[in-house]
Formats: structure tokens, sequence, C-alpha cells
């Protein structure tokens, strides 16, 4: 494990064994991240959060809806917030400098989930001592309530990212079809396998112009890290390249809110039920067939 990874292997075990341990929840912790900045990361973090806060799961229709958590991890440039609309009175600094706890922080929100905002101008974990950052893992106690914690990472390959990647269950790397964002991709998803015992990496790929675009792009990765990272890399799904999505950071309101029935928004309910084991309708039928064959393609 190299030294440059903030909270240390113990630390990341213990945040994944408190979130699991209580019993009136079994949180699975969801690290999204990318490798660069600018691929619609924490905008995909936002909707997915909410979509799965929002599926009725067939299986067992008068289970309640899932509880979900999403935390802006990014110490530099909260954005979480932001595409929501809201001004947070407190945030993750105040948690960090143990000022606040986390549930005097946790704003609910009108579209089912439950949001922690990012600690702006607070760059670098390795500026907490040992005590602060296990004191942070014991805060993270009081988000024991959800079913999913979805950690909005910072882009980018630094110490601060593969600490939080670490100390997840799952993470997903969100890539476009650009020539540089797949690179970038394919640099942080090695990070993660160097640093991880047992990396669990998932792929989305947003902003395709079409479903074989993202097919490609996919295969692409997963064939590269498969030659020489020696890693399994499971393609979740592709997100359209769509202008509601300008429109609704405009608006501050999240697209699978503003746009339900969109591509866009069936696109992430899609990602949102694989996540969840759940099958996808039949009427869902054109995306269905595009998933068998790329899921197939890639075994």
């Amino acid at each position: 494990m190299s030294s440059s990874v903030i909270l240390g292997p113990d630390q990341a075990e213990g945040l994944r064994k408190m979130m699991g341990d209580y019993p009136q929840s079994q949180t699975k912790i969801i690290a999204v991240t990318s490798g660069k900045g600018g691929v619609g990361k924490s905008n995909f973090a936002v909707n997915l959060g909410i979509t799965l806060a929002n599926i009725k799961d067939p299986r067992n229709p008068d289970a309640p809806k899932k509880k979900v958590v999403v935390m802006d991890a990014d110490l530099g440039l909260a954005n979480v917030n932001v595409l929501m609309g809201i001004i947070p009175k407190y945030n993750l600094l105040h948690v960090l400098r143990g000022q606040k706890k986390i549930s005097e922080i946790i704003i609910k929100t009108d579209l089912g989930i439950d949001i922690i905002g990012g600690a702006s101008g607070f760059s670098q974990l390795a500026n907490l001592s040992d005590d602060e950052k296990n004191n942070f893992i014991n805060e993270l106690k009081d988000i024991s309530y959800a079913d999913y914690m979805i950690v909005d990472t910072s882009a980018g390959i630094s110490s601060n990212v593969i600490s939080f990647v670490l100390a997840a269950h799952e993470t997903i790397v969100v890539t476009t079809p650009e020539p540089t964002s797949i690179t970038d991709a394919y640099g942080i998803i090695k990070s993660i396998v160097v640093e991880s015992e047992i990396p669990n990496i998932k792929l989305v790929i947003n902003r395709v112009r079409s479903a074989s675009e993202g097919s490609k792009v996919a295969k692409k990765i997963i064939d590269i890290a498969s030659q020489f990272l020696s890693v399994k890399i499971e393609n979740i799904g592709y997100i359209y390249d769509d202008p509601i999505v300008s429109e609704s950071v405009r608006r501050q309101i999240p697209f699978v809110a503003m746009a339900p029935k969109s591509n866009i928004a069936l696109c992430v309910n899609h990602i949102a039920r694989r996540i969840m084991n759940i099958e996808v309708p039949e009427e869902h039928s054109g995306f269905r067939k595009f998933f068998s064959t790329m899921f197939s393609a890639k075994e």
C-alpha cells in the first residue's frame, strides 16, 4: 500500500465496517470518480442518487424506498449543492474541523435524497491529524441509516481521491468518448488498482452520441485494463449527450427530476437498476438489447 494514501487500510476498512455494522442499515458506499474534471461526474452522482432513492423494487413492491445520502467529497470545489440549488449553512469542512457533527450538516431534500455539502477551500485531507481522521470516520456512523452513500470525489488522481475510493465498497469511474478523458480514466483506474487489494471498479460512459459509441469506448477501456492491469472492469452503462443536461444545470434542477421521461433519465435509471440488481422493464427493450450485446461482448 502506497504511503501517499491519506486514510490507511485500517481506517478505510474501519469506515466500511462501521457503515455496515449498525443493525438498522447495511449501507453500501459507492465512490463516483473520474480521471479529469468536466466529464459530468458530479451531475451523474446527484442524478444517480435521486434515481436510487425513488426506484420501487418490483421484487418487493411493499418495501420502502431506499434511503440515499450523497456526500460531496470534493475538498476544493463543491458542486453537489450547486446542482440542486441549495446553499448549505454548514458543510464537510465544519465536520473535518470538529465544529459540527455529520448529523448537523445533513440536508434533506424534496427529491428523496439527503446531501452533505463539500468542504470548499480545504484541499488536503493530509492536513488532518490521525485523531481527526478517525474522529471523522466515527462521525459517519450517523449516516448508517442510509441504504446507499454516494461519495462524489474530486476529479483527477490525488491521495484524497484514492482515500475515499479505498473506503468505498465499489467505485464508479465516469468518462466520456474524448481521447483525453479515456486516457485519464485509465490513469485513475491504474491508481486504484495499485492501491487496492481487491478493486471493485465499474464504468459509466457519459455524453455518448450513440449506443454503439458507448459500447466501443467501454470495450476499449475494459480491454486495456484487462491486458495491462489484469483487472476486470464492469461496464454498467452509458448516458447520451443531451442539451437537457445544460438546461438542468442552469436551472439547478437535476435532469431526472426535470425531465424524468427523457432518454438520459432512462439511461441513469438503467444504471441504477443494475446497481440494485433489478431487471430492466420490458418497455426498455431497446436498452435491454444494447446492454445484452454490450455485456456479452466484454465477457
